[in-house]
């Protein structure tokens, strides 16, 4: 799969790892690959988030990221689920860093395997769902016809899963569709990507 990467996509790979390994994080998750998708200059996801107002607002999807990991990884939806059930997430995201430190419920927290991780190895895993997105842009791609896989299939991989990137990313106005929209034009199929929809897009 990855011989089919562009330099723009291999570059996205690259720069989620440092994403990761600046955090502490144990893998290279769904959020690594969006944030270092959020770093580019001058390539069409960059200028999808530009048209689409998500670029002026990255402070926003950083801070969304942050309390859905403070949160166990739940997202938004999740949060509000649990409330109708008379359940107060913050709450309980406040005992719990109370009694055991700021992001005790962070699931990618490398807590005290941090320092014995970083001395016997650099090498970050995917996470399933990192790997599900790159499986899944490679698809994108082949539904499209395009020969190579870009940033831009990367993208529109992370608005097709369950949780939280999909939803962050819904929730500031880049669904597949319109991504599909601002970077191809025209969707292809009428909007049918790969052949599937899921939630956000093509499943």
């Amino acid at each position: 799969m990855f011989e089919r990467f562009t330099d723009d996509a291999r570059r996205v790979v690259t720069r989620s790892c440092a994403h990761s390994e600046r955090t502490g994080a144990r893998t290279v998750t769904e959020e690594h690959l969006l944030l270092a998708l959020l770093d580019q200059r001058g390539t069409r996801t960059a200028f999808a988030f530009a048209a689409l107002g998500v670029a002026d607002r990255r402070a926003s999807v950083e801070d969304a990221l942050r309390t859905a990991r403070r949160r166990g990884g739940l997202s938004p939806a999740d949060a509000r689920a649990l409330a109708g059930l008379g359940i107060d997430v913050d709450e309980v995201v406040a005992n719990a860093e109370a009694a055991h430190g700021r992001g005790a419920l962070d699931p990618g927290s490398p807590g005290r395997f941090r320092a014995a991780r970083r001395r016997w190895t650099s090498h970050r895993p995917f996470s399933p769902a990192a790997k599900a997105a790159l499986e899944k842009s490679l698809r994108i791609a082949l539904g499209r016809g395009d020969r190579s896989i870009g940033g831009e299939h990367v993208l529109l991989a992370l608005t097709t899963g369950p949780g939280v990137v999909a939803e962050v990313l819904a929730d500031h106005g880049a669904t597949y569709t319109a991504l599909e929209r601002v970077m191809f034009g025209r969707p292809v199929g009428d909007g049918d990507g790969d052949g599937t929809e899921g939630a956000g897009g093509p499943g």
